[in-house]
């Protein structure tokens, strides 16, 4: 799974800078070094169909690792953890 990243270069986080499921997830990348790119959703659901294509939900966050697809901060956290991470896992 890290060759994977080595080719796209970036993780997408689909976001909002008030949830604070999302931050988390941002805190979490950021302390494994991981390189990513947020997009911030709009705030009605809505018109979030890029997050809702993608997931086929409309709730961030939603990380996006070449064809894999995650949602939720509780399934989020755990994978960068196991996939970059070195299987060590911290507190929320």
């Amino acid at each position: 799974m890290a060759a994977d990243l080595k080719k796209s270069g970036k993780l997408r986080l689909y976001s909002a800078a008030w949830c604070w499921y999302c931050q988390r997830v941002i805190r979490k990348l950021d302390q494994l070094g991981l390189p990513y790119d947020v997009i911030e959703v709009p705030i009605p659901h809505s018109k979030r169909r890029e997050v809702l294509e993608l997931s086929g939900q409309t709730s961030v966050p939603v990380l996006v690792d070449g064809a894999k697809v995650i949602d939720d901060d509780d399934r989020i956290v755990p994978y960068l953890e196991e996939t970059y991470g070195r299987g060590e896992r911290s507190l929320p």
